[in-house]
């Protein structure tokens, strides 16, 4: 499978933490995530990440064109809720593609963690097909 992450500043240390805790289901499932996303779970996990852009300078779009062409079957994007983030990309725009392409999306860790273990049942096999 191919999991995304997405990660606002303030938000980073605890993609990072996940992605400690659930380092042996992310193990054998294809990693993309926005450029310093990437490399901070490189660094904490030792995970292979394909890295794209910095999210602010066009990661994000990237990931939703990933999204758009049916190559990402899972995606987690821990957003700041209270961050404005003036004269940036539409930060919703993911997440609209992950509900018309139906990609399973997580924003918060509770839901980050029951994707992760439904990811490691082989809950979400059905993508597969739907590829």
């Amino acid at each position: 499978m191919n999991v995304a992450f997405i990660a606002h500043d303030a938000k980073k240390k605890l993609m990072q933490n996940l992605c400690i805790a659930y380092r042996s289901i992310l193990l054998r499932h294809n990693l993309y995530a926005t450029g310093t996303t990437g490399r901070l779970i490189e660094e904490a996990t030792g995970l292979n990440v394909h890295k794209l852009l910095a999210g602010h300078i066009g990661g994000e779009e990237q990931i939703g064109s990933l999204i758009e062409q049916n190559q990402i079957d899972l995606m987690i994007f821990f957003r700041d809720p209270q961050e404005r983030r003036m004269n940036q990309p539409d930060i919703n725009k993911a997440i609209r593609l992950c509900d018309i392409h139906n990609v399973p999306i997580a924003t918060n860790i509770a839901s980050a963690e029951m994707l992760l273990k439904s990811l490691e049942r082989g809950d979400l096999e059905w993508r597969e097909m739907y590829r």
